[in-house]
């Protein structure tokens, strides 16, 4: 029992150090290369391919290939397309074409995006294997995948080729591919996981393994989806925007040597070590208060997210940026991890995999790629609209960061309006004794 929590650790540990070489810093290189006005379509591609990816694999998983053998089929292939998009990168320094790089970036996204939810069902489904409880057992695990989402970040910020910090230059693609191949090769090592191969008359919607869109029918499914659309715009802003901002701030003197400028892959994974502490956190809340009130919770830590972003600066404002990096644990682990137990709580077995990939459709698809699309276009208004050359050739940078306090107040608004609709709207009873 003991090994199988370890080897569910590692392989958590693994999914998501592979994420954590990129997320938080290619805004900062892509904005090197001029793809400044492009960087919401590289995170809004997750979105977009999470759309059906994840949905399409989770049906795979259920009905054909054990789950654990399909996580290393799409690393496999998600590694090797990063390593040659970060290749690619590094050969082409600032001559980079977007449509090779985006092409290659995409390839590998459509292959990863899918493995979250896939590692999420190979976890549960060993977890009660062995006769445990995934509400009670799977938080300890998934901290493990924060530490290492923090280490990459820590690693691509730290190590310099060079002189120049692997943050700055797309080799943080290259060392998440090898990390992705690194996992492709360990999943020989996990224990199997059945398919739901029954030889009963099936309609034609299980055979497709279509059956988890039937949740819409409830009411509570319904709007518990929607509005983790809804939620998901939030997801990848500051992932994408929030390096790049912290970055604009090095254009004012007083900021230059500062260390949210220098290290900002560094500042922002205290986010993610909030994260790792507020997971533990998840069995106590949702036990006392219920997926209702967890939810909200998490809706509320978004609008101080964006909030402390609009107040704060490296300088004697770190404080905010450093409070908003605390929240954040809240904002996303309330959301993301709750969110995926309680699936997995209200689902049949049968379709557990396609219902986690449903949940992921609804987070990680439609809204993060309408998210992040939209945070891009209020971006390209409020900030980027400045970074045009004044009458004497220079660009007024104070007016630049005035932009980007403007783009997260607006940010702010709309999470808070999506939890006060989601306090009026959805409706569920915690049954304590139940939890």
């Amino acid at each position: 029992m003991k090994g199988q929590k370890l080897k569910l650790i590692l392989l958590s540990f693994l999914q998501f150090a592979v994420w954590g070489a990129y997320l938080t810093s290619q805004g900062r290189y892509l904005g090197d290369i001029g793809f400044g006005g492009r960087i919401g379509w590289f995170y809004s591609v997750q979105g977009i391919v999470s759309i059906f990816m994840p949905a399409i694999m989770g049906i795979i998983a259920d009905k054909w290939i054990p789950a654990q053998r399909l996580l290393g089929l799409c690393h496999g292939l998600a590694g090797a397309a990063m390593i040659g998009a970060g290749v690619y990168g590094m050969a082409a320094g600032t001559e980079v074409e977007f449509g090779m790089l985006f092409g290659l970036y995409t390839l590998s996204i459509a292959f990863f995006m899918p493995t979250i939810a896939i590692s999420n069902s190979v976890s549960y489904t060993v977890l009660e294997k062995s006769g445990l409880d995934p509400v009670k057992d799977f938080p300890p695990i998934r901290v493990w995948g924060t530490v290492g989402f923090i280490c990459s970040m820590w690693f691509v910020d730290l190590v310099k080729m060079d002189g120049v910090a692997m943050q700055e230059t797309s080799m943080q693609y290259i060392v998440s591919g090898a990390l992705s191949i690194v996992l492709a090769l360990y999943t020989v090592t996990l224990p199997e996981c059945p398919v739901n191969r029954s030889s009963q008359k099936k309609t034609l919607v299980d055979a497709m393994g279509l059956r988890a869109f039937t949740l819409f029918r409830q009411r509570k499914m319904a709007v518990f989806f929607i509005f983790s659309l809804l939620l998901g715009v939030a997801l990848q802003i500051t992932n994408g925007f929030a390096n790049p901002f912290l970055a604009d701030f090095g254009n004012l003197p007083e900021y230059q040597d500062a260390f949210g400028v220098k290290h900002s892959n560094m500042l922002i994974s205290l986010s993610q070590i909030s994260e790792t502490l507020c997971i533990l956190l998840i069995p106590f809340f949702l036990k006392r208060y219920g997926i209702k009130n967890v939810m909200i919770i998490a809706m509320l830590a978004w609008v101080l997210r964006f909030g402390f972003f609009a107040l704060g600066d490296p300088g004697s404002g770190i404080w905010l940026i450093v409070l908003s990096m605390i929240v954040y644990g809240v904002a996303f682990d309330f959301f993301n991890i709750s969110g995926s137990l309680f699936v997995n709580q209200t689902t049949d077995k049968s379709i557990r995999s396609s219902a986690q990939g449903l949940f992921m459709l609804m987070t990680n698809g439609i809204g993060a790629a309408v998210g992040t699309i939209g945070a891009q276009e209020v971006v390209n208004f409020l900030v980027n609209s400045h970074k045009v050359p004044g009458a004497d050739g220079a660009i007024d940078w104070h007016a630049v960061m005035t932009g980007w306090s403007n783009a997260w107040w607006v940010f702010a608004v709309y999470a808070l309006v999506v939890a006060i609709l989601f306090a009026l709207i959805f409706k569920h009873k915690h049954d304590r004794s139940a939890a």
